[in-house]
């Protein structure tokens, strides 16, 4: 898909993220670049992660965010800055202008996790919350910071923003010099970017690829000039953007590679990996990268691979809830539905009978009512937890050696 480098005929040069570099220097961190040894033989590749999810925020967005704010003039840091955003862009913008002293007002949209909008307020920002996506946020937001003579600070498509973000790149080499392939999510665009015009600069033959949530094509529908339809809730949150960037889909256009698509179950996956084997806690989005290496592992191959944990903003709930359906897809935690007659002792058999093949109860529930089960017989639902998938087999296999009709609830 890209092209021979064309850096310097870009909206945004080497030289600009040099300079954002210097200008963001001791004030963001400079986080860890890290080789995954359990992700790397899993993968098949050589995997290194960038924990952009350590930063105060836990997102990368903080470097673009200082690098923009600290190139207003003084008239303009009076005035003060709005900002629209999912989330990531808010917290970067409210905590660096509380940091310099400039008036901040964020607009989210509607829907936006309570965690994101929760920690902006907590920068010291105006919280504006309107508009049924982010695209209807920015509107809201380009008329409210012109009625009020405010600045406004994009989330992706503006060259300060870009080099800033492109400074992880720059770490990323630092750190690691024989990475030959970054896999970057795309929201917008504006990391992936700063971190193609950085990287190739450095290292002209890397191969750079962008992912995308399956429900929010927008960039790979205009590189790719497909028309896949854009629609409904992902968990990656922070990349489900509409409309791409203008200046960001010029250099994505020139300067990446390839750009892939990665499911919801895929994303739920990485997410839950990225906990259960790194210990770190990342949000959809941040898990994308990851997502796409595990999809297609042929891709990335006998490679060294550079992957960015962009955020670490998710809901504890939804941890909870990623965890637990990954629990479910491993095997290790399922609901059984039972046929049994209805009389006194049978769940205790039936207990003592899972007992005996290992399994830990964790729920039961009885149902006489609503089910199509005879007048004299129950119906027992029982949520356990076994080893793994053939350790369930083993259960179900003695369920029905013992007389049981015993099926995988709702799959009957």
């Amino acid at each position: 898909m890209s092209k021979p480098s064309k850096s310097r005929l870009l909206p945004v040069t080497p030289g600009d993220v040099a300079a954002a570099a210097e200008a963001i220097r001791g004030e963001v961190l400079v986080t860890k670049c890290d080789a995954s040894r359990t992700l790397s033989e899993i993968c098949g590749c050589r995997l290194w992660l960038k924990f952009e999810n350590l930063q105060f925020t836990s997102t990368f967005k903080e470097r673009g965010a200082l690098n923009r704010l600290k190139a207003l003039s003084p008239d303009e840091r009076r005035r003060g800055v709005i900002a629209m955003s999912a989330g990531n862009h808010a917290q970067g913008v409210a905590y660096h202008a509380s940091r310099l002293g400039i008036p901040a007002a964020i607009v989210m949209p509607v829907g936006t996790p309570m965690v994101k909008v929760e920690n902006t307020r907590r920068h010291g920002a105006e919280t504006i919350v309107t508009g049924k996506t982010l695209e209807e946020a920015g509107d809201f937001a380009r008329a409210h910071g012109a009625a009020n003579g405010m600045v406004m600070i994009h989330p992706y498509d503006d060259p300060l923003i870009i080099a800033g973000q492109g400074t992880i790149a720059q770490e990323m080499l630092a750190a690691v010099p024989e990475l030959d392939t970054l896999v970057i999510p795309i929201g917008g665009g504006g990391l992936i970017s700063g971190i193609a015009v950085a990287a190739k600069a450095i290292r002209p033959d890397m191969r750079i690829v962008g992912v995308q949530a399956q429900l929010y094509p927008s960039m790979y529908n205009a590189i790719k000039r497909e028309h896949l339809p854009m629609r409904g809730d992902t968990l990656a949150e922070g990349i489900a953007v509409k409309s791409p960037g203008k200046i960001t889909t010029e250099i994505i256009r020139d300067l990446v590679d390839d750009i892939v698509l990665v499911t919801e179950d895929q994303i739920e996956r990485a997410l839950a990996m990225l906990i259960a084997i790194e210990k770190t806690v990342v949000e959809g989005a941040g898990a994308a990268g990851l997502a796409a290496v595990l999809a297609e592992p042929e891709r990335f191959a006998g490679r060294n691979v550079g992957l960015v944990l962009t955020g670490g903003n998710i809901d504890t709930r939804l941890i909870a809830s990623v965890l637990t359906r990954e629990l479910a897809r491993e095997g290790r935690l399922t609901q059984i539905a039972i046929d049994i007659v209805d009389r006194p002792g049978q769940l205790a058999a039936v207990s003592a009978l899972l007992a005996e093949a290992g399994a830990n109860i964790i729920e039961v529930s009885h149902q006489r009512t609503f089910s199509d089960l005879p007048a004299k017989g129950t119906l027992l639902e029982v949520v356990i937890e076994t080893r793994d998938r053939a350790h369930l087999d083993e259960v179900m296999k003695r369920l029905g050696e013992a007389g049981y009709t015993a099926w995988l609830a709702g799959r009957r």
